[in-house]
């Protein structure tokens, strides 16, 4: 038995399952990239994640050691995947490209290059390659945020902080370092390589804010 009434024929309507609620991140994310993805007519494009790496004079292979902010130049020897062999007239070291180079087909084998980036550990972890003609590629960390997050839609669209290097750089200076270095640039901070005052290296996160940390001493 039931107790449920019809009145005078007319059917009743049930209500409809309510729809899924999206996270607020996921439509900001959404709402910010869609433009991208369409071409959108007169969206300003401009990038503030474009921060200009500090050029490091390149030594030889030989002179490689330990530091956030080094730099070496020679030719491709050999290919492994997204690593390579750079040689000259004083040694070999092994390259390490990152995603970029995953496929063995960023650099070929023959090919004068310039690479700087990170050595630690026999390793020189590239940052910044340079080819013959002059044309540069920048790999992983020094690009800014990684695709696909809130930090990266805003500043596609021109929304993200600005990123005063000068600036950041003469907090460095007055925190008692020398030598700096921009080195790469995270969602919010740059990084950075610096003496400091016992001389040693440092390698610096330094936040769009001012605020300095060491990251590992060299």
């Amino acid at each position: 038995m039931t107790t449920e009434k019809t009145i005078d024929g007319t059917a009743t309507e049930m209500p409809s399952p309510a729809a899924p609620r999206r996270s607020r991140r996921g439509w900001i994310v959404g709402a910010i990239a869609a433009p991208l993805a369409f071409g959108a007519v007169g969206l300003s494009l401009a990038q503030n994640s474009g921060v200009t790496l500090t050029p490091v004079a390149p030594v030889t292979v030989a002179q490689l050691a330990p530091s956030a902010a080094i730099a070496a130049k020679g030719e491709v020897a050999e290919i492994f995947g997204n690593k390579f062999i750079l040689q000259d007239g004083s040694g070999r070291a092994l390259v390490e490209t990152g995603k970029q180079g995953e496929g063995g087909t960023l650099v070929t084998k023959g090919e004068a290059v310039t690479v700087q980036g990170r050595f630690e550990n026999g390793f020189l972890h590239a940052t910044l390659l340079t080819r013959a003609d002059g044309k540069t590629v920048v790999l992983g960390p020094a690009q800014g945020p990684k695709p696909g997050g809130l930090d990266w839609a805003k500043d596609k669209v021109g929304l993200g902080p600005e990123v005063d290097a000068p600036v950041l750089t003469a907090k460095v200076e007055a925190a008692g370092y020398s030598d700096i270095r921009v080195t790469g640039r995270g969602p919010r901070h740059l990084d950075m390589a610096a003496k400091g005052q016992d001389g040693r290296e440092r390698l610096l996160h330094v936040g769009f804010d001012g605020d300095i940390r060491e990251k590992r001493s060299f």
